[in-house]
């Protein structure tokens, strides 16, 4: 059952990004995220009133006061990431926050990979590397270089470190409630926190929002359902084994950068290190 959530995550999350991608051009970054964070929580309300409030367990407010700070964080370098460089080359490097979740999940809630893991996540490692390869033509060094050197990929790297801790403490803010409520809750946090920053930078396209509103809405919703169907998930295996499964993502944003932003260039160019990564993850996967 948790396979087929974590399939069903990965399908929304592209989804969600590219409705963050086209805002991203349209308005900016900041009124995206926002945009993101608000209109998920009418969806996620109206799932907790279906389903019923459950138990809130110690901790759980604590937990979501912290994935909102990584989780604005890890979108808002996201949301740079998708305006500065492709679709299909941010969706795939951005999954490297998977290597730092294995890190930071053995340090802080005890998930230990196997041996199998680990090497799915060296091998995904390898994929980053050949995301860039043509720039080997420069220099062997060339392709980690662009890494840091590029906007749009340096954003990506941010997202990725913070990404890891948002994954952690939505899974506690889950376990400590139930799926729609640690949605609720984190990304009512999460709000809270983007809204003066949104009203401070980005106050001018407050106006434009009425113009935009079926975009924002389908934001709002695919970022809900992303975040319910993969915290259901967490809630039946380790966390980095869903985000293992979810590496389907890449197919999918590569079919619609190809599909609606021309990308097709740079989908041939990445194409090798994606399959790689999509590899790497496979493995984890059968670790379980």
């Amino acid at each position: 059952m948790w396979l087929l959530l974590a399939l069903a995550a990965a399908l929304f999350q592209v989804l969600r990004n590219t409705a963050m991608k086209r805002l991203g051009h349209a308005l900016d970054e900041y009124i995206n995220v926002w945009g993101r964070f608000t209109f998920l929580l009418p969806f996620a309300l109206g799932t907790c009133l279906v389903r019923g409030w459950p138990a809130i367990r110690p901790g759980f407010f604590t937990w979501c006061a912290v994935f909102g700070v990584s989780q604005t964080i890890s979108t808002l370098a996201l949301s740079k990431a998708l305006k500065a460089s492709e679709i299909s080359l941010v969706t795939a490097l951005w999954k490297v926050s998977l290597i730092i979740l294995l890190g930071m999940a053995y340090v802080s809630i005890g998930e230990r990979p196997s041996a199998l893991g680990v090497a799915g996540v060296l091998l995904s490692a390898s994929g980053v590397y050949l995301l860039n390869v043509r720039r080997a033509r420069i220099s062997p060094w060339a392709p980690l270089a662009v890494l840091f050197t590029d906007p749009g990929q340096r954003w990506t790297l941010v997202a990725a470190f913070f990404y890891a801790p948002s994954v952690i403490t939505m899974k506690q803010a889950i376990v400590t409630s139930d799926p729609a409520t640690g949605t609720l809750g984190g990304y009512a946090a999460a709000s809270l926190i983007i809204t003066p920053v949104a009203l401070a930078t980005s106050g001018k396209h407050f106006t434009a929002v009425p113009g935009h509103w079926k975009e924002f809405v389908a934001l709002g919703l695919f970022a809900a359902l992303t975040t319910i169907t993969q915290g259901a998930a967490y809630t039946m295996t380790l966390s980095s084994y869903v985000e293992a499964v979810k590496q389907v993502e890449i197919i999918f944003a590569m079919a619609i950068g190809v599909i609606l932003f021309g990308e097709a260039q740079r989908v041939r160019e990445s194409a090798v290190g994606a399959v790689v990564m999509l590899v790497g993850m496979a493995l984890l996967v059968l670790a379980k």
